[in-house]
């Protein structure tokens, strides 16, 4: 028994009813920054000193005041297992700590997104992995809008090993990984992420002065009683939309799930592809139904891989529902077991809600019913029918992603203890309005690096990727505007921004290659925070020069010459005074690109994979990609 209670105290930095407290981020399994002094923070309500011991040495003792203690763990070099001790009236000791580097990331569902959602298409990367000092703090998500947070209310470090992979960051484990294979030492992630989060939401009220109006939302939502009542209001909306839709549900009602049912009179359609609808989008439920022949019956449980559907939805198969999901983003992929399988016809049914959208199955996504190496295509004609058409429901308020909040409960309880850099993979939700995006972003980045008291932290930026449709014609773009606002911010001192624009699918806003976004990324840190002679940057243009019929664009970072990976024929665009872009043709240099249109003869602007999804083919010979710009061109031949 006495062995059992030990036991339990050591499990746990915090213990439940305990006098003394230690900070969440030192905890079992740790990693702390390396050659830095760490503070060692928490409560107690004890008068006695507090003592410290690292590997059972007294390193010093302290007292609480107010309720509060703090002590400087002296700085450690890259290495471990140790074991840090504090005790009080009751002990506490965190085992397995190591020292290396740590990495603070942040952002929105691309930084969120987990190994388990790429799993697919790395099946190896998860089933092998086993790096135990590659390791994650993923922060709870929380907000707060009327203080900072100074600790996190849950969470523990997790290891990069089979039992948590599919838990970790998949863009974070991967650059840990390059990381951890290029220097030898502990790394360490502090993942403080949410999906669909603006930026405004990690900023300090502080730096969002220019903003009175963010400001004011934060604020708004600071009344507890505010809050409450906008979720309850929220949620009793939602609950009655849902209700009434599947009250009206026919298909619900005549069970058109059921594998008997006849479907002789639905309509057919091609999939994957849109239900037929209004040009504003269909709000209700329809179904879907396929029959497929099975020659026998599996042995072991088949995948029902249903690609990406807009929006919701639920599948059958002969009337047993084998899966669901809640919203368009996340890939289908059900399990489904073989004693509801049988040889000869088998029935598919999937019910699909949609608020307002084109609905439908994603184009170039994979349906099958099967496993990973034996496939029945689903791809092909399907019986549907609308089961009721309904008004659209307003959408929920998000007060997590309100100005402040997430800085506030996220970021701040982590400001104390030093990293070796920062990575920020966010700004889909702010492509809306992206024009000041830079500005807000350089305020972020000198705040951050003030509050980590960290002036030169190493600061990383991942660049949108290429999403939606490609467009045959030049076109403005929302998506290129942020990207060149991303880019702007890397003329900061220890600051790189990363370019995607080649990784990205245009049928998925969280595309699956984070390996390839981490390679680059993990470039960056090996030159800027490693001092390693390595190239991480692409191609960047510096000017544009008009001269004898022809516009010239010269770059730098070429790394020995400038290379095409594609024709460039949808690449570079020329507009005159008129603002109105043609596609130039090119003539690739050494260290620039010539670039010809004859309806364009006096250009002004030149711009380069400026589109919500561009075509990408500029390299420079360490096969990094050119980053998109907007430029003015000089007149030679003006100033001649």
């Amino acid at each position: 028994m006495i062995r059992l209670i030990l036991l339990c105290t050591c499990l746990f930095s915090i213990s439940v009813g305990a006098t003394t407290t230690l900070h969440r981020l030192i905890a079992d399994n740790a990693i702390l920054q390396r050659d830095k002094p760490i503070p060692l923070t928490g409560t107690s309500d004890t008068t006695t000193p507090i003592q410290v011991y690292l590997n059972e040495q007294l390193l010093g003792e302290t007292s609480a005041t107010n309720g509060e203690w703090k002590y400087e763990l002296p700085a450690q070099q890259a290495g471990g297992p140790h074991q840090l001790t504090i005790k009080a009236d009751n002990p506490l000791t965190v085992t397995n700590l190591y020292f290396g580097d740590v990495w603070f990331t942040s952002g929105q569902s691309n930084m969120e997104l987990t190994m388990a959602r790429v799993e697919e298409a790395y099946p190896l990367d998860v089933a092998e992995a086993n790096y135990p000092l590659i390791r994650e703090f993923t922060v709870p998500d929380t907000y707060r809008f009327d203080g900072e947070n100074t600790d996190y209310e849950n969470g523990h470090w997790r290891s990069a090993t089979q039992q948590n992979i599919r838990q970790l960051s998949a863009v974070a484990y991967y650059f840990a990984r390059q990381l951890y294979l290029d220097q030898n030492v502990p790394i360490g992630i502090v993942n403080a992420s949410l999906g669909g989060s603006p930026i405004e939401a990690w900023m300090h009220k502080d730096i969002l002065a220019p903003y009175p109006d963010k400001i004011a939302e934060g604020v708004y939502f600071a009344d507890p009683a505010v809050d409450a009542s906008t979720r309850k209001t929220d949620q009793e909306r939602a609950d009655k939309w849902y209700s009434e839709l599947h009250q009206k549900d026919q298909g619900l009602a005549e069970k058109w799930y059921a594998s008997d049912f006849n479907d002789s009179d639905w309509q057919t359609i091609m999939m994957p592809g849109n239900l037929p609808a209004k040009a504003d989008g269909f709000t209700g439920v329809w179904w879907l139904r396929k029959t497929i022949h099975l020659d026998q019956v599996p042995d072991e449980p088949l995948i029902l891989r249903l690609g990406r559907i807009v929006d919701a939805d639920e599948a059958y198969i002969n009337g047993q529902k084998v899966g669901s999901t809640g919203y368009q983003y996340p890939p289908r992929r059900y399990q489904v077991a073989p004693e509801l399988l049988k040889a000869g016809e088998n029935v598919i049914a999937v019910r699909i809600t949609a608020n307002k959208m084109q609905t439908g199955f994603v184009k170039d996504k994979t349906y099958f019913l099967g496993t990973d190496n034996a496939r029945h295509s689903l791809i092909g004609e399907w019986r549907y029918k609308v089961a009721t058409e309904v008004s659209p429901v307003a959408g929920s308020t998000f007060i997590r992603w309100k100005p402040m909040g997430l800085f506030n409960a996220m970021i701040a309880p982590a400001t104390d203890f030093p990293v070796t850099g920062a990575v920020w993979y966010q700004g889909e939700s702010n492509s809306s309005s992206p024009n000041d995006y830079a500005a807000k972003l350089s305020a972020m980045i000198k705040h951050w690096r003030t509050r980590w008291q960290q002036p030169d932290m190493p600061f990383f930026v991942i660049q949108l990727t290429n999403f939606m449709a490609q467009q045959r014609h030049p076109v403005d773009s929302n998506w290129a505007v942020l990207r060149d606002q991303q880019q702007q911010v890397s003329e900061l001192p220890n600051t790189a921004s990363i370019v995607t624009i080649d990784l990205g699918e245009w049928n998925d806003i969280h595309p699956v290659n984070k390996a390839a976004v981490a390679k680059r990324l993990a470039l960056a840190a090996r030159n800027i925070a490693y001092g390693q002679d390595v190239a991480y940057q692409g191609p960047i243009a510096t000017k544009a020069q008009f001269n004898e019929g022809k516009t010239t664009v010269y770059f730098d970072n070429t790394v020995g010459g400038l290379t095409a990976a594609s024709s460039l024929r949808r690449s570079f665009a020329l507009a005159g005074a008129d603002g109105q872009y043609y596609w130039a043709r090119t003539v690739m240099n050494k260290e620039s690109v010539t670039l010809y249109s004859d309806k364009v003869t006096e250009p002004v602007t030149v711009r380069y994979g400026w589109a919500d999804n561009p075509e990408p083919g500029l390299y420079n010979r360490a096969a990094l990609p050119a980053a998109p710009f907007t430029l003015s061109i000089e007149n030679a031949e003006a100033s001649n």
